[in-house]
């Protein structure tokens, strides 16, 4: 689940574009400058989210993807095109991001971040963003339901959500906690969720989702690693799976 390998964001990339909440992405339309478009991207990995996003919006569009990996920076580089896009890169910790960092940006976005992130590190992210719209995808909200259910999966669930929130990262409580960053610096705030539906027809997905989820909980909570085995071979029979997360966008109020 910490993988950030261009293996593992290329098997995900289709998962996720079919589970943004789109109409979030009609509504921030409204709000966006005249073009051209300055787009940051915060974590921006291979650019899926740049791939996703760059035909949605009105052009020319400028994106400016932030990353701390070289290896995804030049990925995203090469890959987030389109007529009239244009793109640059940018190396660094995006903790340490201002307000004069994101001057000149017609929108922030970020894909799978916040639930990476501190309640600090939102709310001084909020405060950097201030005045300009904000639309943040795929953020875990800690339910998984699957197919095959069974009474262990809520075990599993609490666990792997503990893990979630070591070292006082945010994990499933991220969405709630942004709402409340951005509302209270006078934003109007709107959430639709996103979830991913994982079926037979994304088996691998599904299957090196599972490996991580099961193996994250087990790591928080050691006891589980007796089950694990078994319960990991259940799951596999039938990896059918519903991961909820929720997209967020902020514009000023």
């Amino acid at each position: 689940m910490s993988d950030f390998s261009p293996a593992w964001l290329r098997l995900r990339e289709p998962a996720d574009a079919d589970a943004r909440a789109a109409g979030l992405v009609d509504r921030l339309k409204i709000h966006l400058n005249r073009p051209p478009l300055v787009v940051r991207d915060l974590g921006c990995g291979t650019g899926s989210l740049g791939r996703w996003l760059t035909g949605r919006l009105p052009g020319p569009q400028h994106w400016v993807l932030h990353d701390r990996d070289p290896r995804l920076l030049d990925l995203a580089r090469a890959t987030v095109t389109g007529p009239g896009v244009t793109v640059e890169t940018r190396e660094g910790d995006l903790a340490e991001l201002t307000a004069a960092d994101l001057a000149g940006a017609s929108l922030v976005t970020a894909s799978a971040l916040l639930d990476l992130v501190t309640a600090e590190q939102v709310r001084g992210l909020a405060a950097a963003c201030a005045g300009r719209p904000v639309l943040f995808t795929l953020s875990v909200t800690g339910r998984v339901e699957f197919a095959a259910a069974e009474p262990l999966d809520a075990v599993f669930q609490e666990a792997f959500n503990g893990h979630q929130r070591r070292g006082g990262l945010l994990g499933p409580d991220a969405v709630g906690v942004a709402r409340a960053a951005f509302a209270e610096l006078g934003a109007v705030v709107a959430t639709g969720p996103s979830p991913w539906r994982l079926g037979t027809d994304r088996r691998e997905l599904a299957l090196e989702w599972l490996r991580g989820w099961v193996g994250a909980a087990v790591e928080q909570e050691p006891e589980l690693a007796r089950e694990a085995p078994a319960y990991l071979r259940r799951k596999a029979a039938d990896p059918r799976v519903v991961v909820h997360h929720e997209d967020l966008l902020a514009v000023p109020g």
